[in-house]
């Protein structure tokens, strides 16, 4: 393994952004996708940054509003989980700041505000995260570093092209993994300091209050699920020993209680995949009981990371696979038996009572069952006029109400439905061409479909 001076953190999992000169001032850790204390690689570096330069590691969040289709559901379950970060590095005298806006604009304001000496940020691979991150690089002059803290195999190590599958992706990190799968050390804590950069309470209380009356409660939040990285810890530790042995056989069946229900935690950073990982492999060692689950937490985790970050069209049809465009855009003017429009999908007014029951499940708990999310997707592109329409409809329904939304998992899952995406062709029909179907009737043979009918045609939070 790589290591450098007094940084623990594998220097494979960083890089550095431009050729800036270290300032005497803090370093400023961006915290964006990895929000939680424990297990952060970014946090760490940062910290252990800090140390090395006889400085303090200070943390800011940058919170905008209205981001891309957020609703209150959302922004609840953020803020919640913000709040416990910030008391969890308050005991380590790490200050944690509040800010509002474009970071664009005023990241590079505070960085100049606190006097910086460096910036640490965290890799992603949306758009508008990476249009950020180039706005704030033409404004700094201090240097900065992004820490892969979501991926267990660094996204940009793992491969350096788009992969056409999780057949192609698996070997690669398959290699890899050994290399990046240590254990985290501790992160360390700080004397208290009077001339530490500290947020104001008071401030952060009006932020929340303006924040939360400007946004739609059409998705408010949920109780069944408590946000931050204790509620995450405790929901994994509860599947590990509880559910995880029924997650082989039982997960394509959403009456069973046998998936880990992880997908909030994992897309807001509440909980790290890697410690999950570790968990798994000490839990069942040389035990291919966990394997189903593991591929997904990793590969097809890890693949959807490598579809957005390598293709800057996850979102349209553009960025189809060759083969699936030509076939979709022959059956373009195939006669539609179902033709519904936004509301319609969104109240559950369609023929089919079970995508209805789908579709309320993700209105009302804020998660679908991941089988029919499948299902679900497929069916908004057999009853939409054209994949362009059925995408977008499967996106604003999925980043809406989605507790998981806005994430790359939900950008490839949605192209994976729709347009192929890290699929093959399949037998040639109507509406669909080669990509690949499915309906209600092959739903019913693998499991009771009436039963799910029943438990989501009148759930409530």
């Amino acid at each position: 393994m790589t290591r450098s001076g007094d940084i623990s953190v594998n220097r494979e999992r960083t890089r550095l952004l431009n050729d800036k000169s270290y300032g005497g001032g803090p370093v400023v850790y961006w915290m964006s996708r990895d929000q939680r204390v424990s297990d952060n690689w970014a946090l760490i570096f940062a910290a252990e940054l800090a140390v090395k330069l006889g400085t303090m590691p200070v943390v800011v969040f940058c919170l905008t509003d209205k981001f891309q289709g957020a609703c209150l559901r959302h922004y609840d379950f953020m803020v919640r989980g913000l709040e416990e970060a910030e008391r969890k590095l308050a005991a380590r005298n790490i200050s944690f700041n509040l800010i509002t806006g474009n970071p664009g604009e005023s990241l590079p304001a505070f960085i100049e505000q606190t006097g910086a000496g460096a910036l640490v940020g965290e890799f992603d691979p949306l758009k508008i995260k990476k249009k950020w991150k180039q706005e704030v690089l033409e404004k700094i002059r201090i240097p900065f570093h992004e820490v892969d803290a979501h991926n267990i195999v660094p996204c940009i190590i793992a491969s350096g092209k788009q992969e056409f599958g999780a057949y192609t992706l698996r070997p690669k990190i398959g290699r890899l993994t050994d290399r990046f799968l240590d254990d985290f050390p501790e992160l360390p804590s700080f004397e208290k300091r009077s001339d530490s950069v500290a947020g104001k309470a008071a401030d952060r209380e009006g932020i929340k209050k303006r924040l939360f009356a400007g946004l739609s409660n059409d998705a408010g939040p949920v109780n069944w699920l408590e946000p931050g990285e204790d509620a995450a810890l405790r929901m994994f530790r509860n599947f590990l020993t509880g559910r995880l042995h029924l997650y082989g056989e039982k997960r394509n069946d959403p009456n069973e209680n046998a998936v880990s229900d992880m997908s909030p935690y994992l897309h807001f950073g509440h909980i790290s995949a890697q410690r999950m990982a570790l968990e798994i492999l000490k839990a069942y060692p040389k035990d291919p009981n966990p394997d189903a689950f593991l591929e997904e937490l990793i590969i097809r985790r890890e693949l959807s990371d490598n579809f957005c970050h390598y293709n800057t069209d996850y979102d349209s049809f553009k960025g189809f696979p060759a083969w699936a465009q030509k076939t979709l855009n022959e059956h373009r003017k195939d006669e539609r038996e179902y033709l519904y429009d936004t509301e319609q999908f969104e109240t559950g007014q369609t023929h089919d009572s079970l995508w209805n029951a789908a579709q309320m499940e993700m209105v009302n708990r804020g998660k679908m069952h991941g089988y029919m999310r499948m299902y679900w997707a497929k069916k908004i592109l057999e009853w939409t006029p054209s994949p362009e329409v059925a995408l977008e409809t499967a996106i604003y329904l999925n980043d809406k109400y989605e507790l998981d939304g806005r994430d790359p998992n939900g950008y490839a899952g949605c192209a994976w439905s729709i347009g192929g995406v890290h699929d093959r062709a399949w037998a040639e029909r109507p509406v669909y061409g080669k990509i690949r179907y499915m309906n209600a009737n092959g739903c019913r043979r693998k499991f009771d479909a009436d039963t799910y009918i029943r438990n989501n045609q009148d759930t409530s939070n």
